[in-house]
């Protein structure tokens, strides 16, 4: 993490709607970028997009880091928390990944400047949400399957197995077959060969 005032910086702006225009958010950042004496690298944009949609589906998003990693700049600038996506484990994720690169983020609405003790604390908070999130989740899932399993439900991929399979991977074993040769031909899985064949 940068401990020095960054002289690069990355401006990234972002809306979710093509009516909406993101100059707003870029006139704002330009004027803190010049307070501050820092030098803009870059504005990228992405318009009409969701914060929910992944970085593949956001292509100046998806630059941004591709930038980020080749050490273009410093310091990462977005006008809100939000124009960075929409769940705690994208922004943790985004958070990880350009810490990892030694890049700083500054996000104007909320005041997070990670070039400071308290934009770092802020930073330690978000990773702390983010595996409660994950926790919770894993969580939920767990009990989901509990309940289905107290309930009968077979919890895992459903099989295809059954008296004709079973005599079909027993016929073509006899006549020398390769387990994976069965497999393709009747378009089973070689677990369910091998499970055919020890049933027998």
């Amino acid at each position: 993490m940068n401990t020095q005032k960054p002289k690069r910086v990355a401006i990234y702006a972002r809306v979710s709607t093509a009516s909406q225009t993101v100059e707003n958010q870029l006139s704002e950042l330009r004027e803190v970028a010049e307070r501050n004496g820092w030098r803009i690298i870059a504005e990228l944009s992405d318009s009409g997009i969701s914060g929910a949609k992944g970085r593949d589906q956001r292509p100046s998003f998806d630059e941004l880091l591709r930038r980020a990693t080749r050490r273009e700049f410093d310091l990462i600038m977005v006008w809100a928390i939000d124009r960075l996506g929409r769940s705690i484990q994208h922004l943790v994720g985004f958070m990880n990944e350009i810490q990892s690169l030694g890049v700083d983020l500054y996000v104007h609405q909320q005041a997070i400047d990670t070039t400071t003790p308290s934009g770092r604390m802020i930073f330690g908070i978000f990773s702390a949400l983010g595996e409660y999130e994950r926790e919770l989740i894993r969580e939920r899932i767990m009990a989901g399957q509990r309940r289905a399993r107290s309930q009968g439900v077979k919890i895992g991929r459903p099989t295809k197995m059954n008296d004709a399979v079973r005599t079909s991977v027993h016929l073509l074993r006899d006549k020398g077959m390769a387990i994976r040769e069965i497999a393709k031909r009747l378009e089973i899985g070689v677990g369910t060969v091998y499970s055919a064949l020890k049933a027998a």
